[in-house]
């Protein structure tokens, strides 16, 4: 049977394996879990098996999703949350727009400016980020040298306001919670690689989920599993 060309040699058809890597990252099940669902299909699989195939294609989803994204609107919300990996505490920079959409995310070593810097430089690089009418953070005193120094290099505009007050960040902070949920059933990560391969699975599947993706409604389910198969070329 001919395989797309992202799934050659692989021993499953390309429709089971993205059938189990859009399942983990968009529902809080574990590798065991995706396992023993394969077993109830007649599958026998090693949990190992879909941790390989989440590590592959997840990052792979995320790009190749990116240019279908809608726009988001000139409202940013900026806030960074706290990831361990390997016992130690790692920091992923999440930005949502003032509907809750997401903007971007970043996995990080540390938190400070140049980590601050990077993250802005993604977001804006996004394809479906719009010019910065205002950005509002928390206290994290990272943020306000990273954003001047920004705005020093033309790449944020200097009609951009900034705004540093954690009550406004409300929305970013509801939006980490189903992001936290997904890694606290992963019971944390063992290598950092892992963990940003598999948050991008997680948020990019979120972002479908939520309807950001063109023409693709928000929990339309059949339309959200028929675009992700579309992208590597399956019932396109």
């Amino acid at each position: 049977m001919h395989k797309p060309k992202n799934f050659k040699w692989k021993h499953y058809e390309a429709e089971i394996i993205l059938w189990g890597v859009r399942w983990y990252c968009r529902y809080a099940i574990s590798y065991r879990d995706l396992k023993e669902m394969m077993e109830e299909r007649g599958l026998d699989i090693s949990h190992t098996t879909p941790y390989r195939w989440v590590q592959q294609y997840a990052p792979e989803i995320d790009k190749r999703t990116r240019p279908y994204l809608k726009q988001c609107n000139d409202s940013y919300r900026v806030d960074e949350t706290y990831i361990k990996v390997k016992g130690k505490w790692k920091y992923l920079y999440r930005a949502v727009d003032s509907n809750g959409n997401t903007l971007d995310f970043l996995l990080t070593a540390k938190r400070n400016k140049q980590a601050a810097k990077r993250f802005f430089k993604k977001m804006l690089n996004s394809p479906h980020t719009t010019t910065p009418r205002v950005i509002s953070v928390d206290k994290n005193k990272a943020y306000p040298p990273a954003f001047d120094e920004l705005k020093a290099e033309g790449i944020i505009p200097k009609a951009c306001r900034f705004r540093q007050n954690k009550y406004l960040n409300n929305i970013v902070e509801q939006s980490h919670r189903f992001i936290k949920r997904l890694i606290k059933n992963n019971q944390w990560f063992q290598r950092f690689k892992t963990a940003k391969n598999t948050i991008a699975g997680y948020e990019i599947m979120n972002m479908i989920r939520r309807g950001q993706v063109k023409f693709v409604g928000k929990g339309d389910i059949l339309t959200q599993k028929k675009f992700v198969e579309s992208l590597f070329g399956i019932n396109a």
